[in-house]
């Protein structure tokens, strides 16, 4: 169906148009037109008080609608997971498999692999937090399953065929060449759940390094003289980190700090949601043990962070409201930069001819109404 969506602000990923109606054909962005010039043979779907976003992209995804995905890496929770954080203006995720053995790290990716075969909306690939972490760093993971980096688990890690691959490991506890042999086969390595140096990290960076998971946890902090790899990821100017944006994980004083260090477009806003994203039930079960979300605050027992109870457009209004930004750059950070990450920016962040229609329709409040992925639309 020829569709063209009219009377809503448009934001491309650079600025906001008015009066221009979005054209979707075949899952693609045809045109931004005067709203007088829609050609006869589209369908025209008026929108007024909303507005036009370019769909949002979450990297960093463990579970949502109830489910984790250690607890099922099937295509169904898959589905579960796309179709929780659709409601929440994400178009586009990595679902996001904590350290766990590597059957079940061979069987994500094999659900992985099959849903991005299947068309389920949304997923883009995967990103494998681990096994390959420090325990001195670990959080709320599972120190018995951590390993190190061998050869034969280079061939595993990057058997995904028809998606993207974001790993995350310690730096520390693997080799600069196999570091080079992951990003020589097409995976970005990110570090984190990190122990290492300021000079092991440059290292790493040299080597291939590409990203940093969650900055400032997990990681060693920069200090007066140990800058640690919180003071390498913001002195080098090519890698991007993720921020979880949530009044829970980081201060926000901190945060804009880290903001103006970095080059712009680095700096990208994550969830590292967990199964009450999207979900009535705030608690859930991770290793045994009840991990209740309170506040938007997911915790164990003894307050150890364990993920998020966070979605991707609350992010947005985080970083606005709490960190200052405008809207337009906390949109970019949800939306564009990540795609650049990722190297789909000429398939994904903008709302630009040739794009994919990746799109969600937002009121005022920056609440879901309606969705796109690849043209197929949703009402909420």
């Amino acid at each position: 169906m020829k569709q063209a969506l009219i009377q809503a602000p448009i934001f491309t990923g650079d600025e906001w148009l008015e009066h221009r109606a979005l054209l979707i054909d075949e899952g693609r962005i045809r045109a931004l037109v005067p709203e007088d010039q829609i050609p006869a043979d589209y369908l025209v779907d008026s929108m007024p008080g909303m507005r036009l976003i370019p769909g949002l992209i979450d990297t960093q995804v463990n579970g949502g609608g109830g489910v984790l995905f250690n607890d099922a890496p099937t295509v169904d929770t898959l589905r579960t997971l796309g179709a929780a954080h659709r409601r929440y203006g994400t178009t586009g995720l990595l679902p996001t498999l904590i350290s766990d053995d590597l059957d079940i790290v061979a069987r994500a990716i094999g659900a992985v692999r099959q849903a991005i075969s299947d068309g389920v909306p949304g997923i883009l690939g995967i990103h494998l937090e681990g096994p390959f972490l420090n325990p001195a760093r670990k959080g709320v993971h599972d120190e018995s399953k951590f390993r190190r980096l061998t050869p034969e688990a280079v061939d595993l890690l990057s058997s995904l065929d028809n998606g993207f691959t974001l790993v995350t490991l310690a730096p520390e506890r693997t080799t600069p060449e196999l570091i080079r042999e992951l990003t020589r086969r097409g995976v970005m390595v990110a570090a984190g759940h990190t122990a290492a140096d300021y000079e092991q990290t440059r290292t790493a960076l040299a080597a291939g390094v590409r990203s940093f998971t969650h900055l400032f946890n997990a990681m060693t902090p920069m200090t007066s003289r140990e800058p640690g790899v919180v003071g390498a990821a913001l002195e080098d100017p090519d890698s991007w980190c993720g921020l979880i944006v949530d009044g829970h994980h980081v201060h926000a004083a901190t945060l804009k700090v880290a903001v103006a260090a970095k080059p712009r477009g680095k700096m990208v806003l994550v969830t590292d949601a967990m199964p009450t994203v999207g979900a009535e039930l705030k608690q859930f079960t991770l290793k045994g043990e009840v991990i209740h979300a309170e506040n938007g605050r997911c915790a164990t027992a003894d307050g150890t962070l364990a993920g998020s109870d966070l979605d991707m457009l609350s992010a947005v209004r985080n970083t606005v409201t709490q960190l200052g930004l405008p809207l337009e750059e906390a949109l970019r950070m949800a939306s564009l930069y990540p795609a650049q990450m990722l190297g789909l920016e000429r398939e994904l962040g903008r709302l630009a001819p040739g794009y994919r229609a990746n799109l969600v329709a937002v009121d005022d409040q920056l609440q879901v109404r309606q969705s796109w992925i690849d043209g197929a639309t949703q009402r909420f």
